[in-house]
Order: structure tokens, then sequence, then C-alpha cells
């Protein structure tokens, strides 16, 4: 990996972090700016609408080369080539259409009524499924060996079924159709995967390892990050009739999982998420107008996801350098350094060092 110096040593850190065995520090992501890009910096012209930030992966690799020449990834941060076609692309292949926007890719919702619509069935032909694989097919050539690209963020259980129908009418079904959800639960459960392996050959590297979007993280085997947003507007009760048998069977055919836990109306279903005995660890998003992962607030949080031996993927950016450092000190210092994994904003390469250097000497 030419943008990555120590790629030996940064997988044999995750392979510990999801085994949470010990270790010298946590897992760091760390970023630095170079003061001058190692080399001159491609020409990328501005996109005239917002497709092109999703399809055009010419301009992705591009992109993703000019900064690699601009920055440093330092500790266990590595470059790798993203090509979602927004979050929760299985609507995409299951009949939805995307409503490309300048931030993000949103989801036509293509349900009227699930007695019409049938049952959700893996269709080789469907368009966006095929333009997904070439895209990644065409990623893949085009970044060599110089960086991995990523499994696409598919997603999961009800945040599909949510996509598809839209979030007020899928509220309604669960309450009027319980028995029939739990069947559409299951026939996503068994189409995940038929997507999933395919992105996963596409992109495996040459280690065994693949890396999954946005979470950066990277593990042998079968890595993905596992979620339910739409949780936020389920009960514990429903939490767990509905979502929780879907998770514990897709962390059983994962290697390795990260549950994304996105927002304060979501912490009421921690307690369920641990009893899932395969997933390895959690992902803590706290959402908008909230504090980072450094506060003190999400403690009681972190307390039950250590408590019930996973691992925490935590993101530090409220503040400047000194507030970082001494947020991720404060969780070493409660949780010792096994099983963390700080995630830091880019910094200066000096900042970069001594941060390094004070992880490896202090937070063992």
């Amino acid at each position: 990996m030419l943008s990555k110096d120590n790629w030996q040593d940064t997988t044999q850190r995750f392979t510990r972090w999801w085994k949470r065995e010990p270790g010298d520090r946590p897992l760091l992501r760390i970023i630095a700016r170079r003061s001058e890009p190692l080399e001159p910096l491609d020409p990328i012209e501005p996109a005239a609408t917002p497709e092109p930030l999703y399809l055009d992966v010419d301009r992705a690799v591009a992109i993703l080369r000019n900064r690699c020449r601009s920055v440093r990834f330092l500790a266990e941060s590595f470059p790798n080539l993203d090509l979602n076609l927004g979050p929760g692309s299985m609507a995409l292949y299951l009949g939805s259409e995307p409503v490309f926007a300048w931030d993000t890719l949103w989801y036509s919702e293509c349900v009227n009524d699930w007695e019409t619509f049938g049952p959700l069935r893996f269709d080789p032909e469907n368009r966006w499924w095929k333009i997904h694989q070439v895209m990644l097919e065409k990623g893949r050539l085009l970044a060599g060996e110089d960086f991995p690209v990523s499994i696409p963020d598919i997603i999961e259980n009800v945040d599909i079924l949510s996509a598809l129908r839209g979030p007020q009418a899928f509220c309604y079904d669960l309450v009027d159709e319980p028995e029939r959800m739990r069947e559409l639960v299951e026939q996503v459960d068994n189409l995940y995967f038929r997507y999933y392996n395919r992105f996963h050959d596409l992109v495996r590297m040459d280690d065994g390892g693949s890396v999954y979007t946005a979470f950066q993280i990277w593990g042998t085997g079968r890595t993905a990050k596992v979620q339910c947003d739409f949780s936020a507007l389920m009960s514990p009760a429903q939490f767990r009739e509905f979502v929780l048998p879907s998770l514990r069977k897709q962390c059983r055919q994962l290697d390795h999982s990260l549950y994304h836990l996105d927002g304060p109306d979501c912490i009421k279903h921690v307690d369920a998420l641990m009893e899932i005995v395969e997933l390895d660890a959690l992902q803590w998003t706290a959402g908008a107008g909230q504090p980072d992962g450094a506060c003190e607030k999400w403690l009681p949080v972190y307390d039950k996801v250590r408590a019930a031996g996973k691992g925490l993927w935590i993101s530090i950016e409220d503040g400047g350098y000194e507030d970082w450092v001494a947020g991720a000190e404060r969780l070493v210092h409660r949780y010792g350094a096994t099983g963390l994994y700080f995630l830091f904003p880019e910094m200066s390469e000096e900042q970069a060092e001594k941060l390094i250097l004070k992880a490896e000497r202090e937070w063992r």
C-alpha cells in the first residue's frame, strides 16, 4: 500500500482489537496534514450535478490519490476508496430509485402495499445492482495495490424495509402486520449475504482482509458494520422482537462485526445488543448537537459495552488538540487500552507524532 508505511503492523493491531487482546496502546486513527503535497495534485473539475459525486469512479480515485499526496496516514489510519451508493444500497437492488443530493443519497419509497409488491427476491438483472458491481470492479482495477476498495454500506433488517416503504407507513406496519414484518425481515436476512459476498469477493485484499466503508475498519474474513437506525422509533420490546434475532443471525455469519449505535434515542437498546455473543464491538455516534464520544455523558453506555467484554469505537472531535488528548486519556484511565479504538480529527504532523509517542508511553 503505497500511502501506508506500516500496513502489516496495522493489520496485526486490528486483529488484536477484534479479539480484545492486550496491546501496547489503543487503536488510533491519526491523519496528519503534510506541509506540502508529495507531488503536484491532479486537477479535478467541480461537479455540475450531484450524480458524479457517487457514480464517477475515475473522479473518486483522483480525489483519493490527491488526498494520499496531501496527508500522512499514521498509526492505524489508512486510505480506502469508498464507492457507496448511499447508506443502505440494498434498497436500490430491491426496487427503490436513488435521489441524488449534494450531501447524501436518498432512496425513493416504492412499496405502496406489501401484498402487491410481493416477496423480496434477489434480482441479478437489477440495474443498480449491476451498476454497483461494475463500479467496484473498476475501482479495484484503478486502485491496484495502492489502497483498498471498501465494501459498500449495504445495511440490513428493518432499515431496508423502512427505506422501501417509508418510515411513517412502516411504523404502522409493525403494529398492524407484525407477522408479515417478521417474514420480511427474514427475507432481508436471506438476501444480505447474496450482496455482501459478491462485494467481498470483488474487493478482498491479497492478505485476505477487507475494509468496510466509512467506518475505517479492517479485518480478515467477512468484516462489516451492522445497524438498525430505525430502532430510534422502536420500543425495547419491538427491538427484541423484530431486530435482535436478525442481528444475531448476521453476526454469526460474520468473522468481525461492529454495531453502529446512532444517537441518544437508540441507547435504550444497548442492553439487548450486549446479549449478542457474536458481536465484537460497538461504534457510538452521538448525533447532531451532542458532545463527542469522549464526554462523560456516554460513560454509562461504555460501561455496559466493557462489562460485556466488547470493543469500543469512539470518535473524539470536540475542541482542539489538547481537548482530544485529554478526552482519550480519561477513557484509557477508566477502561484500559485493550479494545479501544480512538478516531481523531486531522492534525499537524508535529501533533500526530506527539500523540503517538504519548500513547505508546502512557496509554498501556
